[in-house]
């Protein structure tokens, strides 16, 4: 296989990460009480629910930043990260804890429907002048990147003369590490076989000499995605902006009820008229909220109730 040849630059912190690993883990240990306090800490921050089976994952991810401040056990930490002034250790326990797993193009069956039942629809609606070329798209729980530049890739194929169109893509994330990898866009070539293949030769770049094993987005496909970080059960909009597309996949399995319901308010309040919020397939907003409405299973259309 052969991939355009992407310039040769420093060893980046994402590749040192990757090829860091996750270090040894610390011996922990927690007591039920010291679990609920770290468990509604971690809700109180994120949202996300940690349930009662999840000791042991929590002090795995845990165990780095005790090592980092030499704690002796959780409860060293646990006062540590929960000072008021703690604002950036617990973000840092955030990156721990949050589930950063993503692939180029995954679930498929999404970017087929989008390319071939949904673009070709809104392309004869730009032809007779009912819609501007004009595409917003929100990846909201991007993780590492992989979502946002494949939907890049996607609309960069689909729309042939990208010059004629203003397509812009948000990428949001809890995790800061996350966010920092994406922003990097420097991937393990072991990934190439989840790219299409002609969205590999089009969009992607092959690391030579000391990146060798690297792929890398193209600029033109970098250039459709800005990162930023936002808590999906926090109060605030990312944009005051409408999205045509807000991916929100494989992100509320992680949420209790009351933070789906938070998430899924500031998930349709950004939707745009007559847009489309796709969620992951081991996901179901059945009863969720009135006004959506199931397009195809995992793909919703919404409609804002009258006022």
């Amino acid at each position: 296989m052969t991939l355009p040849q992407a310039g040769v630059c420093p060893l980046t912190s994402a590749r040192r990460r990757m090829k860091e690993g996750d270090g040894k883990a610390a011996e922990a240990s927690i007591s039920p009480a010291l679990f609920v306090c770290f468990q509604q800490l971690i809700y109180r921050e994120s949202g996300i629910w940690l349930a009662p089976h999840k000791t042991a994952l929590l002090c795995g991810r845990l165990a780095r930043r005790l090592q980092r401040f030499g704690c002796k056990s959780m409860t060293e930490y646990f006062t540590i990260v929960s000072r008021p002034d703690a604002v950036g250790e617990r973000q840092q326990m955030l990156n721990c804890i949050a589930t950063n797993e993503t692939r180029f193009f995954r679930e498929q069956q999404h970017f087929d429907f989008l390319e071939h039942k949904l673009f070709p629809t809104w392309r004869r609606e730009v032809e007779s002048g009912k819609r501007p070329r004009r595409i917003r798209v929100w990846s909201a729980g991007c993780s590492t990147g992989q979502e946002p530049y494949s939907v890049a890739m996607l609309l960069l194929h689909s729309f042939k003369s990208p010059a004629r169109w203003c397509m812009q893509i948000l990428a949001t994330d809890l995790s800061t590490h996350a966010l920092e990898t994406a922003r990097e866009a420097l991937y393990p070539a072991t990934q190439v076989p989840d790219i299409p293949q002609h969205y590999l030769h089009g969009f992607m770049l092959r690391g030579m000499e000391e990146q060798r094993g690297w792929i890398k987005p193209s600029a033109e496909v970098r250039s459709l995605v800005t990162f930023r970080q936002l808590n999906l059960t926090g109060a605030e909009p990312p944009s005051s902006e409408l999205f045509d597309l807000i991916f929100c996949r494989n992100v509320m399995i992680y949420f209790d009820i009351e933070s789906k319901h938070k998430a899924m308010v500031l998930l349709t309040q950004r939707l745009a008229p007559g847009g489309l919020l796709l969620i992951g397939h081991s996901e179901n907003l059945h009863g969720m909220m009135p006004g959506l409405k199931t397009i195809v299973p995992t793909i919703y259309s919404y409609q804002r109730p009258c006022q």
